[in-house]
This record gives structure tokens, C-alpha cells and sequence, in this order.
């Protein structure tokens, strides 16, 4: 048998040229790959970032939602501290047993407690009264809440983000929106161009590689 190379990778005579093996394409592959993978969790953060701003800020606004933050432990295990709770109108004769809803402490002052019905009472003169009561507490909130100090009934809530509301709709809001607002176009914008460049550089390699390839020998 002949064998048709020599000791220093050359091809015999009347063979075409052998290319080395030098692995470019898989690294480009592997390369690729990495880019890819980077945008599907760039574009994956950046949904949740949106979905939570919905939730947090849009969702409400346009339901006519009341976004309220849990700051005792009285409604644990349900609503721990630092739950971001959003209540939304109720007729109160809608109310029943059971539903959780938030209610002014003073009728017409702005202090509220958010707590369950746990009894609902109508007395001779059509009035309409409730008694609640928080989970962990022993015992039920003082007194009897008037219809008119109902705010509103839990539409529903999420652990933690109270604490992004309180960041939202507090003071700091007058800055915080407009910043995160630009941070989430200009990494949109970010994400797009160099999606549009890595493509055009992949396909400049391509068109290298075309161009450098020896003519196939029939």
C-alpha cells in the first residue's frame, strides 16, 4: 500500500492541496450558539421586567385598581409583609364571607387595613355593616365598618413587590419611572443593534470563507 502524504502534511503529487484543520467553523458555531443563548435571556428579562411593570403599574391604573403594600404580619401565611396587594371597586353588597378587602380606618382619612369578612350584618333600616378580621390575628378588628368605608375587594396580589410599589408610587416616583422607562428603550435599542451587527459580521465571514475555498476538482 502507498501511502499518498508526507511528513510534512503536503499532499503527494498529482493530489489537490489538503486545508489544515484548524477549527474555524466550530468556533464560529460555538460562538453563535453563546450570542444566541445571550439574546433569548436578554430578551427573557427583559419580558419579566415589562410583565412586572404591567402588573405593578399598568394592570391597575387602567382597572382602576388600588395598588397597596402589606406592612404587618396580620395576614400571613396569604399576604406576608411586603406584599403588593391591588384592590379594585366593589359594590359592598357584592361583598361576602370570606372575601378579603381593604377598608378605611376613619371614614374619609387615608389610613386603611386590609383584612378578611368574617361577618356581614343588615339591620332593620337597610344598613349594610361588616366585621373583619386579620388570618394571624386572635382576634376580629374592632368595631363594625360602614359600606362607605369600603375601598375595595383583593383582585390580587404579589409577594415582595410591594416594595417596587412603595419605590413606584411613592415619592421617588417623579424619577424612577422616566429612568427606568429610559433604561428599557435604550436596552431594547441595545439588544437590536447588536443582533443586526453580529449578523452582518457572521455573514461577512461566510463570504470570506466562500471566497478563500479552493474550486472543487471534478
Amino acid at each position: 500500500m502507498t501511502d499518498h502524504s508526507n511528513p510534512d502534511g503536503e499532499s503527494a503529487a498529482g493530489d489537490p492541496p489538503r486545508r489544515p484543520r484548524s477549527g474555524p467553523r466550530r468556533a464560529d458555531r460555538e460562538k453563535g450558539l453563546g450570542h444566541y443563548l445571550g439574546l433569548a435571556l436578554s430578551g427573557a428579562v427583559l419580558i419579566l421586567v415589562l410583565a412586572l411593570a404591567a402588573l405593578v403599574v399598568v394592570i391597575p391604573k387602567l382597572a382602576g385598581g388600588i395598588p397597596l403594600t402589606v406592612l404587618t404580619s396580620s395576614m400571613i401565611p396569604g399576604f406576608p409583609p411586603g406584599t403588593l396587594i391591588v384592590d379594585v371597586p366593589v359594590k359592598t353588597d357584592e361583598l361576602r364571607i370570606g372575601d378579603v378587602a381593604t377598608y378605611q380606618i376613619v371614614s374619609g382619612k387615608p389610613g386603611v387595613i386590609t383584612h378578611r369578612i368574617i361577618a356581614i350584618h343588615n339591620d332593620s333600616n337597610g344598613t349594610r355593616t361588616f366585621q373583619f378580621k386579620g388570618d394571624n390575628n386572635d382576634q376580629p378588628d374592632p368595631g363594625e365598618i360602614l359600606a362607605d368605608q369600603v375601598r375595595g375587594r383583593v383582585w390580587y396580589s404579589l409577594p415582595y413587590f410591594g416594595y417596587v410599589n412603595n419605590a413606584v408610587n411613592g415619592e421617588n416616583r417623579t424619577w424612577i419611572v422616566p429612568v427606568v422607562a429610559g433604561l428599557l428603550f435604550a436596552y431594547a435599542a441595545y439588544t437590536v443593534a447588536t443582533a443586526i451587527a453580529s449578523a452582518r459580521r457572521q455573514k461577512r465571514r461566510r463570504a470570506r470563507r466562500t471566497a478563500s475555498s479552493p474550486p472543487s476538482v471534478p
